[in-house]
Parts: structure tokens; C-alpha cells; sequence
């Protein structure tokens, strides 16, 4: 597997990115473009799923929508953090919900950054070619 993956700003470290959207169809148009950026991807669909799939993948990224069905991507977020492999992951929110509410409540849940759909590429990219503390 690579190590990095050619962005438009140049190399980009390869993350193992948990993907977790209850749209197939964003899922899958999300995945093919950061696969094809050279990452490696793996897509839920609700939140209990992206928890159990956790151990064995070991994300180094999430990219979580916050309105998901049974299961908030708040509450998901919360849990988480709560984890050993995920503690240190780099979330990020990907949603609808845009308001300076939205975003407060997305930090005090343990995301790192809150994205608004629809989002940049480019937005996305810097993100994740940023190095982690």
C-alpha cells in the first residue's frame, strides 16, 4: 500500500478513513474520490455499524455524519473517544447541520473539525493532509 496520495496540493500522508454516511449514494461518491486519492476507505451506513467495525479496521480517520438514523453521529463521536483505537483519530463531522450551535455541539462531542455539506474537496483534503499532534 502507498504511503502517501497525490492531492492537488501535492503528497498527502495514506489515512485509513472510516467513512460513516446513511446515504448510500454520498457514501459511495465520497469513497470513490478518497480512494482514488490513494486512501484506504471503509463505509458504514449507521452508527452501531462504524463502532463495531472500529476494532478491526483501526481508522486513523473518520468522516461522520451527525443525522443518522437510530444512533446520532454526536452520540457516536462520544463513543469513540471513549476507545483505545479511535481515542486519537482524527473526526471530522460531515452534515447538514451548519449553525454555530451545530458546531459547538460537534466539538463538545469530541469531533475535531465540523464540515458542512456540501463540502470542498480541497476543504477535505487539507484536513487530512494537516499533521495530527
Amino acid at each position: 500500500m502507498n504511503t502517501t496520495a497525490e492531492a492537488s496540493g501535492g503528497a498527502v500522508p495514506c489515512r485509513r478513513i472510516l467513512l460513516v454516511d446513511d446515504s448510500v449514494d454520498a457514501a459511495l461518491a465520497m469513497s470513490m474520490l478518497l480512494e482514488a486519492l490513494g486512501h484506504e476507505v471503509r463505509t458504514e451506513y449507521d452508527g452501531p455499524r462504524a463502532l463495531a467495525s472500529i476494532d478491526d479496521f483501526k481508522p486513523d480517520v473518520v468522516v461522520l455524519d451527525i443525522g443518522l438514523p437510530g444512533m446520532s453521529g454526536f452520540d457516536v463521536a462520544r463513543e469513540m473517544r471513549k476507545h483505545a483505537v479511535t481515542r486519537d483519530a482524527l473526526l471530522l463531522a460531515l452534515t447538514g447541520y451548519g449553525s454555530d450551535a451545530d458546531r459547538r455541539r460537534a466539538l463538545d462531542a469530541g469531533f475535531d473539525h465540523h464540515l458542512t455539506k456540501p463540502v470542498t474537496f480541497d476543504a477535505l483534503e487539507a484536513l487530512l493532509a494537516a499533521p495530527r499532534n
